[in-house]
């Protein structure tokens, strides 16, 4: 059965990271309405109760930033009647492949070698960096679905927090929230109850020792520096959010304008 957790939201058996986005203030006194953007980890694992909560919130559509690996290891999203869903890969299956078997199959040597010294946090830096500077059709996309029709909106990506997080991030950038909630909503994805579980192939007491967890940790964390440069991304090649949004995603004052009349209060 479905759990309350604190403030009420919904701690779902088969989806972790599920949370309603509303209630953020914007930097000219409005809030993001509740009820209209909704983020999560993978749906495939759903369970009857949490597909019927999924199937009460009125969806309009939900987007799966998976590829097609991530589908593959976790299984596709549980069907919701009535929801359109669309899958916007934001990272390419072969891109960074033998890194995450070795991430589900390495031993310690093996681990140690691609995340021990501060590897692991470099690599989610390096993407999150490469995610914002490459992926501008995919956001621009999701901006102008939101701006059209595509609202009451969930998005997700396997875990939740990364490019879900960037997606919904870039999101509240362009509704003018203020910088402290983007990172405060971003960070929530570190309770306990919203982390990703991590799949090991061996399921041994070694493959989950101490150590190997503390070497994963930077891939499964919401770390305030990988939202940090991934902002800083968008200031070093475009001068700032206003350009960005313009030049990059084609989001002009118009679409902004009924984004803000679609999200917010």
């Amino acid at each position: 059965m479905t759990q309350q957790v604190p403030s009420t939201e919904p701690e779902l058996a088969g989806v972790r990271n599920f949370r309603d986005v509303g209630g953020l203030p914007t930097a000219d006194g409005r809030r993001v309405r509740h009820g209209v953007l909704f983020r999560s980890g993978h749906l495939a694992h759903a369970t009857e109760e949490d597909t019927a909560f999924l199937s009460s919130l009125g969806l309009h559509t939900i987007f799966d930033f998976r590829n097609a690996a991530d589908q593959k290891l976790e299984g596709p999203d549980v069907e919701l009647p009535g929801v359109r869903n669309v899958n916007l890969p934001l990272s390419d299956p072969a891109d960074g492949a033998e890194f995450w078997r070795m991430v589900r199959d390495g031993d310690l040597d093996q681990l140690r070698s691609i995340l021990a010294d501060g590897k692991g946090a470099h690599r989610m830096i390096a993407s999150y960096r490469t995610t914002i500077r490459q992926r501008t059709a995919e956001h621009s996309r999701v901006l102008h679905a939101l701006a059209e029709d595509s609202v009451p909106v969930l998005m997700h990506c396997a875990a939740g927090k990364d490019r879900a997080g960037l997606s919904v991030a870039v999101t509240l950038l362009a509704l003018g929230v203020e910088r402290d909630a983007i990172f405060d909503d971003y960070l929530k994805s570190n309770a306990t109850h919203r982390r990703y579980k991590v799949r090991r192939s061996s399921s041994s007491a070694s493959a989950y020792s101490p150590e190997v967890m503390e070497l994963l940790s930077p891939l499964f964390d919401a770390r305030a520096e990988y939202l940090s440069a991934a902002l800083e991304t968008v200031e070093e090649t475009w001068g700032g959010v206003d350009p960005y949004l313009e030049t990059a995603l084609g989001i002009t004052p118009g679409v902004r304008e009924r984004l803000r009349e679609r999200l917010l209060d």
